[in-house]
This record gives C-alpha cells, structure tokens and sequence, in this order.
C-alpha cells in the first residue's frame, strides 16, 4: 500500500476532532469493486409513456413561459429566484448532502425547512431520492446505476426518468442499508404527504404568493415562478448527472467518469466538483474549495453559525493532495 493509499485509508478509519467521517457513515455510498454486470443481451427498454408525455408538456409549458417574462413584475422575477433557491437547496442541501450522504447534522426545524424545499423541487420524496443516489454512488456508471451515464448524455439527463429501471437498479436498492432514512421522522412525514405537499410547496405556493401580495395574474404567477422555475431547478439537477458525468477535468480521480464542470457548478449552486464529490462523497462541501462558486456551502455553514447544523465532515489537506498525486490527471489547480 503506498502511503497516499494509506492516507485515505486512515481518513476513513477514524473521527477525530477534526470531522473526520467513520466508516459506517459512507459504507452505502463508497463504489463497490466486487459488482459485475451480468452477461448476455440487456433487458428490453420498457418507456413509461405517461412520463414521456408529462415531461413533454412540462417542458413546451416552460418554453412558452419564457415568452411571458417581459410581462411579469419585477417583484414576481425576484420571487422566482428565490423559489429557484429554496427548492434547489432542497436538493443540494437536503436530499443530497444531508439525506443521502450525512455529511453533516441539522437539527429539527432545519431538517423541517430543508423538507419543504424538498417538496418544492418535486423530484420525488426525499427517501426515493436519498436510496437511488446512494445506489448511483455505489454502483456508478453500471447497469446499477438508475442514470448510468454510459448509456449517454440523453439517457443520464432525463432518459432515465422515461423508462423502467433497470433490474439491477432495483436489487441494489433493496439491499441497501437505509434505516437512518426510515428512523427521521421528516423523510417519513414527507414520504407520507408527499403528493399534497408537492401541490402546495412546488404549484400552489409559487403561484399564490405574487398574485395575492402584488397583484401579479395568475396566469403568469402560474407559468413563471411555478412551472418555469420548476423546470429550470429540474434541468439543474440533471446536468449533475449528464453534464458532470461527461465534460471538464478529472484532478482527483482520472480513472472515474464524473467531471468538475463550471457550468454544472453554477447552475446547481455548488454541485459541479462532481470529480471530487465522487472521489470523497462525505465532504459536505463537495469541493475543496469551500464557499467558492458553493451557495450550498455558504447555506450549510450559515446553518452552522446560527446553531441550526453541527458536525460537517470534511477531508483533510493532506488526504486531498494525497489523491491528487495518486490517481489525477494533472490538472489540479489551488484555489
């Protein structure tokens, strides 16, 4: 074993003060080596074809709410942005660094808030959500993977959502450890109202607020903030699967796939170090970075400072530099 090998290995051994995560808190999320796909001819590809049509109708909905945005308020464009926001770190936040990977610990009325969001971005409940990430992590870019990226840009950005899963992807999410998941009552409340709380926090909401408060037309509350803005957070989210998985530099890890991507970055406020977040998937910054080009960094630690969330598990300098060294492709830059 070299000794960046054992760097790594101690770093996931041990909690010492430093927020060093143990291995039980990242066992259902690390690659597994000993997964291989079976031979012989793929199943058939099964389309949902009430998904193909809602998908269609949301996106041609969307399309035509850019046309209504010179006659939305300026007060119903910054609403939509802040809906944006909040339903986009139900995601990053929430179902993805807190859920599926426990990179850090929210108390109650985060937990509460981060659920809502949740429900906002409508990209089903947060226990669905937390097991086929986890199952994407564990079994990445296999037939076990629900959007293997192999399988092309199309298929990793949305084809996945218009098909049957793949049976692998079904056996592995079965057999993951998720009682963490079950024992929270938030993802088992929202898992329970699911349906209701997404027509009220991701529809009814978005809409009702600008019309009722300034005046705004239901129409265009409905098409901009609501459907619009829905669409957009969705899109977001995909490219981390599509776009991360294919475009940009591989500084840590040139032997897997996922990429650090700007744009990615950008559009999905933090997640687009998607290199490093699948070389060290329990840093709740998702890059070494910190808060730069991070607005979920910056929300977890504000988080920390107003008491709300404690306990972010973080990767050393040294375990960093020792990856980098031993598998990047040289394009590692500092800062």
């Amino acid at each position: 074993m070299t000794e960046a090998e054992a760097l790594e290995k101690k770093q996931q051994q041990h909690k010492p003060s430093n927020g060093n995560v143990p291995p039980e808190a990242t066992r259902e999320d690390v690659f597994d080596h000993t997964y291989k796909e079976k031979e012989g001819p793929k199943p058939p590809r099964i389309i949902v074809w009430r998904n193909v049509i809602l998908m269609s109708l949301l996106h041609i909905g969307a399309l035509y709410a850019f046309f209504l945005i010179p006659s939305a308020s300026v007060l119903t464009l910054l609403w939509s942005v802040l809906c944006f926001l909040i339903s986009a770190l139900g995601v990053t936040a929430g179902a993805h660094r807190l859920w599926s990977h426990r990179s850090y610990k929210a108390t109650l009325p985060l937990r509460i808030f981060l659920g809502v969001a949740n429900s906002m971005a409508f990209q089903n409940d947060i226990f669905e959500w937390a097991r086929d990430h986890r199952v994407h992590h564990k079994y990445s870019e296999t037939d076990a993977d629900p959007h293997n990226a192999v399988r092309g840009f199309f298929f990793a950005h949305i084809g996945w959502l218009l098909v049957r899963k793949h049976p692998d992807v079904i056996e592995k999410g079965r057999k993951l450890e998720l009682s963490d998941l079950l024992n929270d009552k938030v993802v088992v409340f929202q898992r329970k109202h699911y349906k209701l709380s997404v027509l009220l926090m991701c529809f009814f909401i978005p809409m009702f607020v600008p019309w009722y408060l300034w005046g705004e037309s239901l129409w265009v509350a409905y098409f901009i903030p609501a459907l619009l803005r829905y669409t957009l957070v969705l899109n977001a989210t995909w490219l981390v699967n599509s776009a991360a998985h294919m475009w940009g530099n591989r500084p840590y890890d040139k032997n897997i796939n996922p990429r650090e991507n700007k744009f990615v970055t950008f559009s999905a406020i933090g997640e687009g170090f998607h290199n490093y977040h699948h070389s060290f998937p329990f840093d709740y910054a998702t890059s070494e970075f910190g808060c730069k080009l991070n607005i979920t960094t910056c929300f977890i630690d504000l988080m920390c400072f107003l008491g709300l969330a404690k306990d972010r598990k973080r990767v050393s300098r040294e375990v960093v530099l020792a990856r980098i060294q031993r598998t990047g492709d040289g394009s590692h830059r500092s800062g």
